[in-house]
């Protein structure tokens, strides 16, 4: 009787801390999604909406893991001070779990420490940055994208988030809206839409920013992207045509809606999709047909952002669109901590191919992404994202990342068919403390803002074939 009478309890528990935990994030989440003008209704909508989502409910359960621990740690620590009293329980506090904990932090500090000192000074250069509150209009003088895609809108005010931009003489934005579906085996987007759907809840963040940024002077880019929760969205891998017209479908809609979206907001330009490879070799008449009806919507320019590898090469509808889109993760070095000489012949190889892609179809070249991490290894395989832990077990390098960028535009800026970038990524919620410790794609409060800065404040005068 007694071990059943545990059990129930354990059992009790374990479901009161399940629920909790559960009540928790739902309070979290739609107190997050209600600042603005959301509901209490609409955020609770969300909110059922992201239970589709398994990495969601990965995270919830593993939250659950982490309070049910820690709640048998503190029951352990109570239950011995009953028995044993206070003496023996902070004894055994000590030993079991204080001492251990302390480890841990020692280690991990210094790990961090020896990883995050690169022993590199910069000279910040404050004449770079644009401390008028107003863009310098460039665009308006060599039709060149000063651009960067963007995220956090929404979680600041927005006319600080834009002053950041403009400081950094940044003058086109990439706003992007996700649209996800589980795998590369999912026959539909998940949450299909009706092209003319009303506004998405979340999409009422974006109207707020897009005017923000239109009523400071600066040019927007749509750019929605798929995303999946397990492999790539340049994999897709359907069983039949059947399956890749059901998939293609509801693909269509939502750019359609987004095309209705983007004429609605006057953004400057839209893109029709990234990294799609296999829909691309597989479907490409659908795709020319999908571009004019994005045409018959929306009245601005339209690009596609085709992977650096084994995907632009293959479309032919470049010249249907205003751009041809790259996500420029070139490998430029084959070794860590390369020197400026060295990222720059690296570019040598890729240049040519794009020259090339140019002569073909006699349209402007956009770098829709590039981006560069801050740590030793960035130049080597510039797509490859790091882990949140990173900083852990890889060294910290902002002085690679800065020469990179330096690079990127000493070879390309000047170049007649090259028409600008979009960098990757600027989060608006982050701050200085923090970049300092870690070592992911953002340039801000790093060497390479003020590089871009430098750049992006200079007309590129054009160097011709």
């Amino acid at each position: 009787m007694f071990h059943q009478s545990s059990l129930k309890n354990e059992i009790r528990n374990t479901l009161v801390i399940y629920l909790l935990t559960w009540l928790g994030v739902f309070i979290l989440v739609t107190s997050i999604i209600s600042r603005g003008k959301r509901t209490f209704y609409e955020a609770a909508g969300l909110f059922l909406e992201f239970l589709s989502n398994s990495s969601f409910i990965v995270a919830i359960h593993m939250l659950f893991a982490v309070a049910l621990v820690l709640f048998l740690i503190i029951r352990y620590f109570i239950r011995t001070y009953k028995k044993k009293g206070a003496k023996i329980a902070l004894k055994q506090l000590a030993i079991r779990f204080l001492a251990p904990v302390l480890i841990v932090f020692i280690v991990l500090k210094t790990l961090i420490f020896a990883n995050s000192n690169e022993n590199y000074s910069y000279d910040w250069a404050e004449h770079f940055m644009n401390n008028k509150g107003a863009p310098n209009a460039l665009y308006d003088v060599d039709k060149m994208h000063r651009g960067m895609s963007t995220f956090g809108w929404g979680s600041v005010d927005n006319e600080i988030a834009t002053d950041a931009l403009i400081k950094a003489n940044i003058e086109w934005v990439a706003v992007i809206p996700f649209i996800d579906q589980e795998d590369e085996t999912s026959k539909t987007v998940r949450r299909p839409v009706d092209a003319d759907a009303p506004w998405l809840y979340r999409d009422f963040v974006f109207i707020k920013s897009i005017k923000a940024m239109h009523k400071k002077g600066l040019h927007v880019q749509l750019k929605p992207h798929l995303w999946t929760f397990s492999g790539w969205r340049a994999n897709l891998s359907l069983a039949s045509d059947a399956e890749w017209d059901t998939w293609f479908d509801s693909y269509e809609n939502y750019m359609l809606y987004y095309a209705r979206f983007a004429e609605h907001t006057g953004v400057e330009l839209f893109c029709v999709g990234t990294e799609l490879k296999t829909s691309i070799k597989k479907q490409p008449e659908r795709w020319k047909k999908l571009i004019r009806k994005i045409r018959g919507i929306y009245s601005g320019k339209l690009t596609y952002a085709a992977n650096w590898h084994d995907e632009y090469e293959y479309i032919d509808f470049w010249g249907d669109l205003d751009y041809i889109g790259i996500q420029a993760y070139f490998p430029l070095t084959k070794n860590k901590s390369p020197d400026l000489e060295t990222i720059e012949k690296g570019w040598d190889r890729h240049i040519a191919k794009l020259e090339k892609l140019h002569l073909t179809y006699k349209k402007p070249i956009l770098f829709t992404e590039v981006g560069y991490k801050s740590d030793v290894s960035a130049t080597i395989k510039p797509w490859e994202w790091g882990s949140n832990f990173g900083i852990l077990y890889n060294k910290k390098s902002d002085k690679t990342q800065q020469l990179a960028f330096e690079a990127l535009f000493k070879k390309l800026w000047r170049k007649d068919w090259f028409a600008g970038v979009y960098i990757w990524q600027w989060d608006h919620r982050s701050t200085e403390e923090g970049a300092a410790k870690n070592l992911d794609f953002s340039p801000r409060f790093k060497p390479a803002e003020n590089v871009i800065a430098k750049w992006f404040g200079k007309v590129a005068k054009k160097e011709k074939l």
